[in-house]
């Protein structure tokens, strides 16, 4: 996985729990994700998946922030079942 706060790259499952543990750390409340403009490309043992995506959250000093990134996620067909093989999430250049 690829992220916006540290560490830039995650691999591995464990990685990938540690980023989610370290993000989740800084809310006071577990944050909302909703999704939009949500857009497949299937084919027989690759997928791709891109979306835009809103997180909503309220941070321990009670600030709440409102999140808007983009999601991109590759997918591949292994032994008859899909896996997460690349994640990306990217904000909004300023």
């Amino acid at each position: 996985m690829f992220d916006v706060p540290p560490p830039f790259q995650s691999e591995g499952l464990e990685a990938y729990r540690k980023s989610w543990d370290l993000f989740f750390g800084s809310m006071a409340d577990p944050p909302t994700f909703d999704f939009s403009d949500v857009r497949l490309t299937v084919g027989a043992d690759l997928a791709f998946a891109t979306a835009h995506g809103k997180c909503l959250n309220r941070e321990k000093d009670g600030a709440v922030t409102e999140l808007h990134f983009r999601l991109t996620m590759c997918f591949q067909k292994r032994s008859d079942k899909w896996l997460v093989v690349h994640e990306h999430h990217s904000l909004p250049a300023t």
